[in-house]
């Protein structure tokens, strides 16, 4: 299994446009940030798990030629705005693409693009084939994934385990029988906003805590703003299993 991070940021904070700190004038690549996604290629199928603002992007930045179907964490528009551009996929690939979300996201996604599920569809609009997602197990090509409802503040959301790997973004709570679908994990993918408590996110602080508690092979923080500070600052603090992603950084397992 390939995995690629195409973002790790958010839209948390001040915007980018308005702000002097020291993260976003930073010369370093790892300090640049797209919306947090992430590219699985597995068994010969390519995953895309939430596609942001920038999911163009990022499709163009990672070289992506195929897509086998977009998987959606929730439906706040850092996580689904960029749906539109699968329309690109559809002319390569002569077909919808499938997306995968809770029932609730699937009405977020109607009403967004109500355009794309119009009875008289104009020409060229994005084709999308909603499947609807519970918490359970699912499969796509052969591919077992299984959901991890997580909370974030009072709203459910889903993360995702696929064999050995877990990914949860944009989470405060986890309950201890969703803890158990997450143990056992070689590789877990976590969200951690800033230092400072949040309402809805967890500090790096709580991620920390939470991964020592699981203990995997490696982990890695994602959906980071730039109150946590800079890439390499930050990484001398983690513990040893524990990286600060980045866009761009592909890892294997």
């Amino acid at each position: 299994m390939k995995i690629t991070f195409l973002g790790t940021g958010t839209s948390q904070g001040v915007p980018v446009i308005a702000c002097d700190c020291i993260v976003c004038s930073s010369k370093n690549t790892k300090d640049k940030r797209l919306r947090s996604s992430v590219m699985i290629e597995v068994n010969n199928n390519v995953f895309v798990i939430d596609a942001g603002p920038d999911f163009r992007t990022q499709m163009l930045r990672a070289n992506v030629k195929h897509l086998d179907a977009v998987i959606l964490t929730h439906a706040h528009k850092d996580h689904i705005a960029g749906l539109d551009d699968v329309r690109a996929f559809n002319f390569i690939q002569k077909k919808a693409i499938d997306v995968y979300s809770r029932e609730d996201v699937q009405s977020a996604i109607k009403n967004e693009f109500s355009y794309a599920f119009a009875v008289y569809k104009y020409p060229g609009v994005p084709e999308i084939n909603l499947q609807k997602v519970e918490n359970k197990a699912f499969e796509i090509n052969e591919v077992k994934i299984i959901p991890i409802e997580v909370k974030h503040m009072e709203l459910k959301i889903f993360g995702y385990r696929i064999g050995d790997f877990t990914y949860i973004t944009d989470c405060n709570y986890i309950s201890e029988e969703e803890f158990e679908k997450i143990k056992g994990s070689k590789v877990i993918v976590l969200n951690a906003l800033r230092r400072k408590k949040h309402v809805s996110h967890f500090t790096l602080d709580e991620a920390v805590a939470i991964l020592e508690r699981l203990k995997p092979e490696r982990a890695y923080l994602t959906h980071i703003s730039h109150m946590l500070g800079l890439h390499d600052e930050v990484e001398k603090e983690l513990p040893s299993f524990i990286h600060l992603a980045y866009d761009g950084l592909i890892i294997e397992l």
